[in-house]
C-alpha cells in the first residue's frame, strides 16, 4: 500500500483475505474481528461469537495461521512481502467498527476523539448503547453522544474484579486481628 492509512476491513486487500478467511474461521466456530493490513503487516484478528462461553484458543490461531499462509502464497492477494500475524481481539479489545462497538454495550471503554468536545478529547465510562452511526458513552459527568466518525481511537477497559472496600487493603488482615489470633493460641498451648 502506498497511503499511510492502514487498509483496513473493508478494502480490497482486507476484503480479498476475508473471502478467503472467513470459511476457515467459520469451520473453527470463530468469526472475523477485524483484518488490517499496514506497513507490511497483515494481522487477522478472530474472535467467538458473542456471547460464546470461552475465548479463542491457541490451537484454533494456529491452525488458522498455517492454513491461511498456504492459501495467501497460493492466491497472492497481498503485494510485495507481508508478515502474517493472526490472533484474538485480547481482553482489552479496539474498538473500530460498528459492529465492535455494538458487541461491547455494558463495557467500560476508553475512547479518544480526534477533536476536543466540552473541552476535552479522552471519554471513559460505560458503553450504554451503540448504532450503526453513534455511541452513547456513561462517564462520571453523564452521558455523551459521540458520532463513530470522530472517534481517533477506541477500546475497552478489563476490569481486574472489585474494589476493595473503603479502609480495608486487599489481601491483608488487620494488625488486631492478628494479634487476637496469635494471644489465642499462646493460652491454648
Amino acid at each position: 500500500m502506498t497511503s499511510d492509512k492502514p487498509a483496513t476491513y473493508g478494502s480490497s486487500v482486507a476484503d480479498k483475505v476475508a473471502a478467503i478467511v472467513a470459511p476457515m474461521a467459520a469451520d473453527l466456530g470463530l468469526e472475523i474481528y477485524d483484518i488490517e493490513y499496514a506497513g507490511g503487516v497483515l494481522k487477522v484478528v478472530l474472535d467467538t461469537p458473542p456471547g460464546g462461553p470461552s475465548g479463542v484458543s491457541l490451537d484454533s490461531l494456529a491452525l488458522v495461521t498455517r492454513l491461511l499462509g498456504r492459501e495467501l502464497d497460493h492466491s497472492d492477494p497481498v503485494p510485495g512481502r507481508y508478515t502474517l500475524e493472526v490472533t484474538s481481539p485480547g481482553l482489552e479489545r479496539t474498538l473500530r467498527r460498528p459492529e465492535h462497538f455494538g458487541r461491547e454495550v455494558g463495557k467500560v471503554v476508553n475512547v479518544r476523539l480526534h477533536q476536543a468536545v466540552n473541552g476535552t478529547r479522552r471519554i471513559q465510562g460505560l458503553l450504554a448503547a451503540a448504532n450503526g452511526d453513534t455511541v452513547t458513552v456513561r462517564g462520571e459527568s453523564g452521558s455523551v453522544d459521540i458520532a463513530i466518525g470522530d472517534i481517533e481511537r477506541a477500546r475497552t477497559i478489563f476490569e481486574w474484579g472489585p474494589a476493595p472496600k473503603p479502609g480495608k487493603t486487599p489481601g491483608k488482615k488487620s494488625a488486631k486481628k492478628n494479634l487476637e489470633h496469635d494471644n489465642t493460641e499462646a493460652t491454648a498451648s
